[in-house]
């Protein structure tokens, strides 16, 4: 076909395509917003997924938010779609923000003092440094997740079923109204071709 990609995009890249479209980031939020919303199931399931998400996306363990946000969202019973896109929370420009956050957190809690310029040298320490050498850090990372996570996800959880709650009553309000309205001319079509049957049997 004319205008057809010659190479389709591999499945890693049809996800991150579908979960983080091309955009700007103002209509990205949007995007995702929307595509939440769009969801079927009730806002405690949407919001669940969601809240899954969110907190993974707090946890050190970059390659696997996908698996564990689906594991946890199937433990609560949440939407699956929904978790999977509640982890771009932690992307890019978040972050740092998210490890600094965790890290900090994780220090205070374990009782490990802060090293400075840790988090700045974590992304090439996470590429060329092995597991065993990087996982102090990791750890302290993945405790600090636990209530860092735990606030957000609270906090999107009951974002995402009030925002849930109210769009499902809009759109049940507009299929109703629809209906009405397609009943409404259905009669009246019915009413028309009953009265000229009925004038075809006077003449």
């Amino acid at each position: 076909m004319l205008f057809r990609r010659r190479n389709k995009p591999k499945l890693l890249e049809r996800i991150r395509i579908f979960l983080w479209p091309r955009r700007n980031w103002l209509r990205s939020g949007k995007y995702f917003i929307k595509r939440i919303l769009r969801l079927s199931g009730s806002p405690y399931m949407i919001a669940a997924g969601v809240a899954a998400g969110v907190f993974t996306s707090f946890t050190p363990f970059l390659g696997f938010h996908f698996l564990i946000s689906w594991a946890i969202a199937f433990f609560i019973g949440g939407n699956l779609l929904a978790a999977a896109i509640g982890t771009a929370v932690g992307n890019p420009i978040t972050f740092p923000f998210i490890w600094g956050a965790t890290y900090s957190t994780g220090c205070f809690l374990t009782g490990r003092r802060i090293v400075e310029g840790q988090m700045h040298s974590l992304k090439h320490d996470l590429v060329h440094e092995s597991f065993s050498a990087i996982w102090p850090t990791i750890k302290v990372m993945a405790i600090g997740a636990i209530p860092v996570g735990l606030v957000f996800a609270v906090l999107f959880y009951f974002i995402t079923r009030q925002a849930a709650v109210a769009y499902q009553k809009r759109r049940k309000a507009f299929l109703a109204r629809k209906a009405f309205e397609a009943g409404r001319w259905r009669t009246a079509i019915a009413e028309h071709e009953a009265g000229g049957t009925d004038h075809n049997h006077a003449v």
